[in-house]
């Protein structure tokens, strides 16, 4: 696969871009909610046990909880990768448990995801991975190369553009990841544990990026045991524990 190599944009042009993201996400940023769900697992384990949840458009909202409490699984019923025992699932009015093939991949390409392990392709470099689903979606080239570098310099990353994923950091993986979750300009982007691996100046890095995505209008949803990152943010935050949800 070439690489691609990005054109050389003044600040104008580059600012002019964000500009223009800003205002796709503010006009598309989605709600989410959740009704009476309950997600049960083969084992009869309650991921989640009558959960109730509000996301409000445009809001930033943490999702707390030790490990195995069901955060990392509220997220999977978001975006169609889990489907609740009873409830709804509803973002944007459309409710996720009814979607299937074309329908739900259209779904998914209204959310950015982030993960925790990256998920990068190790033989592509960051351009590659970042521009990876709009190649699949049909983006043309132009297109692409229009949403790639101011992509990469909100991650601070237009000098790592042509670097492959083991020349980078732990810090500077997850900013391709959430490059790569962006580019699309996604209303809602959910993000698992993005800091859970990363010393506490890149996870503050990280969450910098995730609260100027929100300054722009979307919905951002994170998962994270960090306490003392939630307490240095103020943001909305839900704790999850024995299957119930409860706002702090």
């Amino acid at each position: 696969m070439p690489v691609l190599t990005t054109e050389v944009k003044t600040e104008k042009s580059v600012d002019k871009q964000n500009s223009e993201t800003q205002q796709h996400i503010s006009n598309t940023a989605a709600k989410v909610q959740l009704q009476s769900v309950t997600k049960t697992y083969a084992n009869g384990s309650h991921a989640l046990l009558d959960a109730n949840l509000e996301v409000k458009k445009g809001e930033f909202l943490f999702i707390t909880g030790p490990s195995g409490s069901g955060k990392s699984t509220l997220l999977k019923l978001l975006y169609g990768q889990e489907l609740p025992t009873q409830g709804e699932v509803i973002v944007d009015e459309c409710n996720v448990a009814t979607l299937r093939g074309d329908r739900l991949s259209l779904f998914r390409r209204r959310i950015g995801i982030v993960f925790q392990d990256y998920k990068l392709i190790n033989q592509r470099t960051v351009a590659e991975n970042v521009t990876f689903v709009l190649q699949a979606q049909g983006y043309t080239r132009k297109e692409i190369q229009r949403r790639l570098e101011p992509t990469l310099k909100l991650v601070g990353l237009l000098s790592k553009a042509d670097c492959f994923p083991d020349q980078l950091s732990g810090g500077e993986q997850q900013r391709v990841s959430i490059a790569r979750a962006i580019v699309s300009t996604p209303p809602l982007l959910l993000a698992d544990e993005p800091t859970g691996n990363l010393d506490p100046d890149n996870s503050w890095q990280v969450i910098q990026i995730l609260q100027k995505l929100n300054s722009f209008g979307a919905t951002v949803i994170v998962t994270t045991h960090d306490e003392q990152l939630v307490r240095r943010c103020n943001h909305p935050v839900v704790q999850v524990r024995n299957g119930k949800l409860s706002r702090k």
